[in-house]
């Protein structure tokens, strides 16, 4: 290995994993009195660093040479407070100037990106942000997770929205429609939710933040700047304090209201290739090839990161770590963590819980396409035994629930199809071990995957793929508004009685329509948008989701925190075709109720259930008995399509 610092000479190395590595910060080191720039480029022959005043559309007006060190990390420091300043990294590697870059560890950027910019990050805390708390968890499982996208909460006009698409719009107290209902937090706040799940908010490519003018959508799977809040949900984007400050301020008034914030984090690839700014610090480094050395592409978009590789892993780790610091998050998802090696994972799970031990650490379990990573090294769901502070998404669940998300016609548990009881039961246990389960008849899984029962993300419908709504209607087009009506309502309450960790998808409580759009990344306002008239128009099915909630949180039967309390005290009583009845017992996890007895009957027709004992209602068909007690004895008709709740003292 040649290790060389002359200008404009190159450094080669055997292999990219023979680059040197560092464990220095390389995030940028500002103070009033001087500030540290920092790049870890080995193979630059050169590197430079430019100043500018603005974000966009002006000159350099000082440029500076940058040194390097033994590790190859280049490095400059200036003295003077550069606050405001911004700033581009620029590296010299074979033989050619590359395209200006702010560099990976960049806190602050300018408009669309392009410009990194040194900030006072004390001058962006909300009032009171020192004084800011997480969310606590007694379980993971206790948490109730609602997945929004920020402009989708706020863009249609019946939003009534000061800010509409934006941070300060999501939060925006005292905002009702036209028909008079809350819209934005005051809405997730009357739901009961525990955690916001925020669709991609950090930098990404695809809006063009110069001509916000312009109604633009993506769902933000396109990483640019990693470490920055998008700026396309600020008021000035042109401005890098502002999205951070906005960030904060929105942080802020979810904790003040008790609900935890979870970002969605995409490491597993960037969203762009050649020209990433990956690549225009260190070309090819932090991704993945196949054997014909092309970009290999597990995540079906386009290239895929190296987890494994060291300085990957110091990078995700130490960016993570710094979004629950100075953001304050609660959480984390891992878009496509099949494409992340085990290793990393807990070594990042590891770490953030020594910040917050009440952080939210959860994934997709699954890569897109075959990955370049050997199988066994791979973060999926079959593996999750092997990463005892991470959860995963229960796809045997939500499929078992409503069909394949992959077949249109393809019915589940709720809409007719036969056959689907196991991987029900394998949701209800949250897919741990159980005596009572025949794993050969689970969709998708031939063996419980989770060491607990919080380990399993429980859910029928998210972002991707239809809507619960579109999905029933999509399978079961000859069925009534009523009966998809009920069809949805009971598999929303089997989520919430499982003892999983439940997922909602924002809109699904008001039985959101995409208009049959199953794939709406990019889809207009017109399709991603909430549909606030659907609030009214379905009052009671939003009075049922907030009832299901209100239940679940009294009930930590439902939320028990081991698989062993699982094993011991889940009975199932009755599983056939449509049809499926267990107990909770000994008032298992503290609860005030000494036995619940919970049936899910979806068949076509009432069920009469003859009840050995006498018991008390607590959710008959449409209603909820929290006060005043209602007995029943003896038989019991269980309604079409629809969940009851029974209980002893």
């Amino acid at each position: 290995m040649q290790i060389t610092s002359c200008t404009k000479r190159q450094t080669t190395f055997s292999s990219l994993d023979a680059y040197p590595k560092t464990t220095k910060s390389l995030w940028l080191a500002y103070s009033k009195e001087a500030t540290t720039f920092k790049i870890w480029s080995p193979t630059a022959a050169t590197v430079k660093l430019n100043l500018y005043k603005t974000g966009n559309n002006s000159d350099v007006f000082e440029t500076h040479t940058l040194k390097v060190d033994e590790h190859g990390v280049w490095s400059k420091t200036i003295q003077g407070d550069l606050n405001g300043i911004y700033y581009t990294y620029q590296t010299y590697i074979n033989n050619s100037w590359l395209t200006e870059t702010p560099g990976i560890f960049a806190k602050a950027v300018g408009v669309n990106g392009n410009r990194a910019m040194v900030l006072d990050f004390d001058t962006t805390n909300p009032t009171n942000w020192k004084n800011d708390q997480y969310v606590k968890l007694k379980s993971p499982n206790d948490a109730i997770i609602y997945e929004l996208h920020i402009r989708d909460i706020t863009i249609q006009k019946e939003a009534n929205s000061s800010f509409s698409g934006k941070y300060l719009g999501l939060i925006e107290k005292e905002t009702k429609s036209p028909q008079n209902v809350s819209t934005a937090i005051d809405h997730i706040k009357e739901l009961g939710i525990t955690h916001v799940h925020l669709l991609p908010t950090f930098d990404h490519y695809s809006i063009d933040e110069i001509n916000l003018e312009k109604p633009q959508f993506n769902w933000g799977y396109d990483p640019q700047n990693y470490n920055v809040p998008e700026g396309s949900f600020s008021t000035n984007p042109f401005d890098a304090k502002v999205r951070i400050t906005e960030f904060k301020m929105m942080v802020k008034a979810f904790h003040d209201a008790n609900i935890g914030v979870i970002l969605d984090v995409v490491y597993n690839h960037t969203g762009r290739k050649e020209n990433s700014n990956f690549n225009l610090e260190n070309p090819n480094y932090y991704y993945r090839f196949d054997k014909e050395g092309n970009f290999s592409d597990g995540t079906a978009c386009g290239n895929e990161t190296a987890s494994e590789r060291k300085m990957m892993r110091k990078f995700m780790i130490e960016s993570v770590k710094y979004w629950a610091t100075e953001y304050h998050l609660d959480g984390f998802r891992f878009d496509l963590m099949g494409i992340h090696d085990i290793k990393t994972m807990n070594l990042i799970a590891d770490e953030v819980k020594k910040i917050n031990a009440n952080t939210l650490i959860y994934g997709e379990g699954w890569t897109a396409n075959e990955s370049a990573l050997p199988e066994g090294n791979r973060a999926l769901k079959k593996h999750t035994n092997q990463m005892p502070q991470i959860a995963v998404f229960s796809d045997d669940l939500r499929d078992g629930i409503k069909g394949s998300v992959f077949e249109d016609t393809d019915t589940g548990f709720v809409s007719g199809a036969k056959n689907t009881e196991e991987s029900i039961k394998f949701g209800i246990v949250g897919s741990i071990q159980h005596s009572q389960i025949e794993y050969k008849n689970v969709n998708y899984s031939n063996k419980s995957w989770a060491n607990q029962p919080w380990q399993a993300i429980n859910y029928v419908s998210c972002h991707d793929n239809h809507t619960l709504f579109d999905k029933l209607k999509v399978s079961q087009p000859n069925a009534s508004f009523d009966d998809i009506k009920k069809m949805h309502k009971l598999a929303i309450a089997i989520v919430l009685t499982s003892q999983g960790t439940p997922f909602l998808h924002a809109g699904s409580e008001m039985m959101r329509t995409k208009n049959g759009e199953h794939n709406s990344y990019k889809a207009p306002d017109s399709i991603n948008q909430i549909n606030w008239n659907l609030k009214a128009q379905n009052e009671d099915v939003v009075r049922y989701f907030q009832n299901l909630i209100k239940l679940r949180k009294a009930h930590p039967a439902f939320r028990m925190p081991t698989a062993k309390e699982v094993q011991n005290k889940l009975e199932f009583i009755k599983s056939e075709n449509g049809f499926i009845s267990y107990q909770l017992k000994n008032n298992v996890n503290k609860d005030p109720w000494k036995t619940i007895l919970v049936i899910y009957n979806a068949q076509n027709k009432a069920v009469t259930y003859n009840l050995q004992h006498t018991w008390n209602i607590a959710v008959l068909g449409e209603d909820f008995y929290f006060e005043p007690e209602k007995i029943i004895s003896k038989n019991l008709k269980i309604p079409r399509i629809s969940m009851v709740i029974l209980f002893k003292k």
